[in-house]
């Protein structure tokens, strides 16, 4: 069992998938703007442990991660 931080409940509450045995995460990935910094890594690193998690718990997992595209601006500041 895992306990989860529901935002729209602002409750912590045990993890329920809405299809038995499947679940789906998207996540969004970094937007560097500036030096990278190990907070860009964070999120990437905490959901891939939540999926390995999962997945060892027996969940079929179908994980989407978003590459925020390069454009101008942060070429610039590069």
């Amino acid at each position: 069992m895992i306990r989860l931080y529901d935002t729209a409940t602002r409750e912590v509450s045990e993890f329920k998938s809405i299809e038995p045995g499947k679940v789906s995460m998207y996540v969004c990935g970094a937007t560097v703007q500036a030096a990278p910094h190990v907070g860009h890594i964070r999120s990437g690193v905490n959901f891939d442990i939540l999926r390995r998690w999962l997945e060892a718990s027996g969940y079929a997992v179908t994980f989407v991660r978003n590459v925020t595209d390069i454009d101008d601006k942060i070429l610039h500041k590069a």
